[in-house]
């Protein structure tokens, strides 16, 4: 018997339940939604996680797809999903956790008397740290951004090949390979020996279609490689990149864009202009290294240094 929470699941079981992890405002209790899957046959152990920031809503639009699909009698091992992490932003549709103001993929390894996100950063990691790898779906929040996957353990970690075979068959077809701020899983779960990434499925205002079948095929793709059901990965060689360049407007007004997202882009090629209401251009921004049109701003209008753009740079292919 596999227990998460209230789910528990005897081999060639699913169950779903609640992992509780504290109370609302009004004293009642409540929980995360979770699930159990547990494989007919021994093998490794899955753990999957959704909505660790309340408005990136792709990644439980990515296991309302592959949870119900999932036949226990064909899997090898166990799979553990937390589909909403971040419940209170959730339940506003805010980035970040209501309660304490906290982003809460900053919060782990979690402290089980500390806030409101430290406490379910806490009982999430419980459970991501007994499995044998870890994916925790993101979005670039609802801005715009290719698909792409996140190694945050930095390239001195001892787990860096590990995390960065398992970006490899996700198979987003880019790769961040950039060490991450501390409290991010993707930190913490190496830290604890078990490879991690962190796949950004896009960026958009409720979910992307085109996204959450990137991330349907990239968890498939896991579960395929690492044993967990039969056939083969459908993967490629991913394009790397090592780091972001921002570039933020020099002027405000209305932005228009000279590349899409994912152009490649030389040093000295226009990457947008700023205008006024009536088109008169006040600043043209151009490219300071070569690299990639990573993510962008959703909104046209900006004001003097506002956010406009990153570009990813290094770039290689692995």
């Amino acid at each position: 018997m596999t227990t998460f929470g209230t789910a528990e699941a005897a081999p060639g079981e699913t169950a779903t339940g609640r992992l509780e992890v504290g109370e609302t405002r009004d004293g009642a209790a409540f929980g995360l939604p979770v699930a159990v899957i547990n494989g007919a046959e021994d093998g490794k152990t899955l753990y999957v996680q959704a909505v660790s920031d309340g408005d990136e809503l792709n990644g439980v639009g990515v296991l309302r797809r592959v949870v119900p699909r999932l036949d226990p009698a064909e899997i090898s091992g166990t799979i553990l999903v937390t589909a909403i992490v971040n419940y209170h932003a959730f339940q506003v549709a805010r980035h970040r956790n209501p309660i304490d103001d906290t982003k809460m993929n900053r919060a782990y390894p979690g402290d089980a008397e500390g806030t409101s996100s430290e406490r379910i950063a806490h009982a999430t990691f419980e459970a991501a740290s007994r499995a044998d790898l870890i994916v925790d779906l993101h979005q670039g929040s609802t801005s715009r951004m290719i698909d792409e996957v996140r190694v945050r353990c930095g390239r001195r970690h001892r787990l860096h090949e590990e995390c960065l075979e398992l970006a490899k068959v996700f198979g987003a077809g880019y790769v961040l390979d950039q060490k991450g701020p501390d409290g991010q899983l993707a930190r913490a779960g190496p830290d604890e020996g078990v490879p991690t990434i962190d796949p950004e499925l896009g960026g958009s205002v409720g979910w992307d279609e085109a996204s959450v079948q990137t991330g349907v095929d990239g968890l498939y793709n896991v579960l395929a490689h690492y044993g967990f059901l039969p056939g083969d990965a459908n993967y490629g060689d991913q394009t790397r990149a090592a780091g972001f360049d921002q570039y933020g407007a020099p002027r405000g007004g209305l932005v228009e864009f000279a590349a899409d997202l994912g152009d490649r882009v030389q040093s000295g090629d226009p990457l947008f202009e700023v205008t006024t209401p009536f088109g008169e251009r006040k600043a043209e921004v151009t490219a300071e290294e070569n690299g990639i049109l990573w993510r962008s701003r959703r909104l046209p209008q900006v004001a003097t240094g506002e956010y406009v753009c990153s570009i990813g740079v290094d770039v290689d292919t692995y």
